[in-house]
């Protein structure tokens, strides 16, 4: 059902043939042509040899997309024993600005996620705040793991990972930092970069890159690359969103497995920019030279 919605919105966005009749390449340009937005795409086989690659070093806000390599330096902290992952630490809803460590709280409004405001003047445990940060998004649980693992440390994990186009200068809702442009920003390479670590156990340990990949498997929001592939398949990805800009960054584990990143900025409509990303990773999909939905011939 939902490869067929997205062939529709595919359809209905290149005002093309149906998504089979094409190439990937091509449908998937004749779908951002026709959406007028900015995108880039990121497209490899975990085999690594099939790729797409679209506009893939032009640099977008990253939006919630940087809490992978938050993620990623919370675990290889908890492994090097700098903490413990069931350790417990306060919540707070104080944060301070890079731009002159002025106080900052975040709103509970403009947050995906609630649960983890309830537990303000109490404690939670890296693991839970963790969960929160990528299952649904949560700011505040990102907020408090970036100033307890310092953006430097994300950064330096981040780049050694050959993922150097993503920047992680600074949690979420720092207007002052953003008001001077300084804003955490990736490109679609850096994030299959990211993706095709996590997937390949090179992000961390063995136990490490499991639990994350699992972390990621329970993913809330499935409105993007999710919504344009065939039900049953497994796929561990995180989103991000903020104004006019709208991502996904996906492992998954068809017969072929593969990592799709699609970044999307410039549609008013949020609703359109899923159906976008939707109609990408149907396309890429339905491509008969990738053989995608098949394990390929030993």
């Amino acid at each position: 059902m939902r490869v067929a919605a997205a062939c529709f919105a595919a359809a209905a966005l290149a005002a093309a043939a149906p998504c089979r009749a094409q190439t990937a390449p091509d449908a998937v340009a004749r779908l951002i042509a026709a959406s007028g937005a900015e995108v880039a795409v990121a497209f490899q086989t975990l085999d690594g040899a099939s790729r797409l690659l679209i506009r893939p070093d032009v640099e977008f806000h990253a939006a919630s997309t940087m809490k992978l390599p938050v993620m990623i330096e919370l675990f290889r902290q908890a492994r090097d024993g700098a903490l413990r992952l069931d350790e417990r630490m306060p919540v707070t809803n104080t944060f301070h600005s890079i731009v002159d460590g002025s106080p900052y709280t975040l709103d509970p409004g403009d947050d995906s996620d609630n649960d983890v405001y309830a537990h303000v003047g109490g404690e939670l445990s890296y693991r839970q705040l963790c969960e929160a940060m990528i299952t649904k998004s949560s700011n505040l649980a990102a907020n408090l793991l970036i100033e307890r693992l310092g953006p430097a440390n994300i950064q330096k994990t981040t780049d050694a990972l050959g993922a150097g186009a993503m920047h992680v200068l600074r949690g979420v809702e720092d207007n002052k930092a953003f008001e001077r442009g300084l804003n955490n920003t990736t490109t679609a390479r850096a994030l299959m970069t990211i993706m095709l670590a996590i997937a390949g156990g090179r992000a961390g340990d063995a136990a490490s890159t499991r639990e994350m990949i699992a972390i990621l498997e329970r993913q809330a929001f499935n409105d993007r690359i999710p919504a344009g592939l065939p039900r049953g398949l497994v796929i561990a990805h995180k989103t991000g969103e903020i104004t006019k800009i709208r991502h996904d960054a996906a492992i998954v584990y068809a017969p072929r497995p593969f990592v799709l990143v699609v970044l999307i900025r410039g549609l008013e409509d949020g609703r359109q920019a899923d159906a976008l990303a939707a109609g990408i990773a149907a396309a890429v999909y339905a491509d008969p030279a990738w053989n995608l939905a098949a394990a390929p011939r030993p």
